[in-house]
């Protein structure tokens, strides 16, 4: 009865009992990297930081975090964000550009690359919410427009950077852990704040659930989906500039290559459904790092990149399958057929 107790209050936390089979996920890729990696959980104390394997996963799995707490509330509302990788290239190129050509400091520069990318991740929610565009038909145009902007910024070059506030946010320390854990933390926090302590998570669920009613109710539909599609852009500019920082470089043609996938599986592996409605934040983040530990499973058994997103993608079918609604229901009548009757 204690460890019903224990998983209950666990998949309360994350937000419901289906992220349950991503915990199990979580935690078998974790046994076979230990199993695998000797001294895969060792952690050690050097030059004033943290270093260790759980510390990288932690490390690179931040940028596709970043994107899946912007890529959660979109995906709530019923819509889907195709843009988010274009938008990290957009970024990282204006970021670059504005600390060389620009001239400009990184208190100058950085709002500036946020803003821009902001204002293209609402004009998608534009499309959507004003011009009636399908989700994946307004946000897959911006995502071709971005990839073409980010090029047109850097001229079709990489930009190399020295810029040390950037590459602090991109590979720096702070109280121990890597800047983009607490740059997670941070956003996360901010996140929760406006959702769960203000009616803007309750618009974007009732959203979600039924439009129509919603509007009749008096919800802002429209408004409510511009500011999604455009926290989404603010989400993915802070991972374009987390990227760009990373590398050191703004590199147009790659940043943000994919990316829009790995955020939108973290989601669905986090438990929030396509469909809208409901949502788990911190279950995109569980998601999110269950994708990232994938990874890092995968290149400690040697599994050749090419061949990386076939296993990447049956391991993430299997657990949507787990999380799906007929799976759940039939797991409920199985339960129900294995507890003995209690007669009087």
């Amino acid at each position: 009865m204690k460890t019903d107790s224990a998983w209950k209050a666990i998949s309360t936390w994350f937000g419901g009992g289906s992220i349950i089979w991503t915990l199990l996920g979580l935690a078998l890729l974790l046994l076979v990297d230990a199993v695998w990696v000797k001294d895969f959980f060792t952690l050690e104390w050097r030059d004033g930081h943290l270093y260790g394997t759980p510390v990288d996963i932690l490390h690179q799995g931040s940028k596709v975090m970043l994107l899946a707490l912007g890529m959660t509330l979109v995906i709530a509302t019923g819509g889907v964000d195709l843009s988010v990788g274009s938008l990290m290239a957009v970024a990282g190129a204006i970021a670059a550009w504005a600390l060389t050509a620009g001239g400009m400091s990184a208190a100058s520069a950085l709002p500036l690359a946020l803003l821009v990318t902001t204002l293209i991740g609402s004009l998608s929610g534009l499309l959507v919410a004003v011009l009636g565009v399908q989700p994946i038909v307004a946000t897959l145009v911006v995502m071709v427009a971005g990839r073409g902007i980010a090029m047109l910024v850097t001229g079709g070059q990489i930009l190399t950077l020295q810029d040390p506030t950037l590459r602090f946010i991109g590979g720096g320390y702070f109280l121990g852990l890597p800047f983009t854990v607490t740059l997670v933390v941070a956003l996360l926090a901010l996140t929760l704040f406006l959702t769960r302590r203000t009616a803007f998570g309750l618009f974007i669920e009732a959203t979600g659930d039924n439009e129509t009613a919603s509007r009749f109710c008096g919800v802002p539909v429209r408004l409510v989906k511009v500011l999604v599609y455009a926290f989404s852009g603010f989400c993915a500019a802070l991972a374009g500039i987390v990227a760009t920082g990373n590398i050191h470089a703004a590199d147009s043609a790659r940043v943000g290559e994919m990316m829009e996938l790995d955020a939108i599986f973290a989601v669905v592996v986090g438990g929030t459904a396509l469909t809208g409605g409901r949502f788990h934040l911190l279950g995109s983040l569980l998601g999110a790092l269950l994708i990232q530990t994938l990874t890092t499973t995968m290149y400690n058994l040697g599994v050749p990149p090419t061949v990386a997103p076939v296993p990447k993608a049956v391991v993430i079918v299997l657990v949507c399958l787990l999380q799906s609604p007929v799976f759940q229901a039939r797991l409920r009548t199985w339960k129900k057929a294995k507890t003995p009757e209690v007669t009087a």
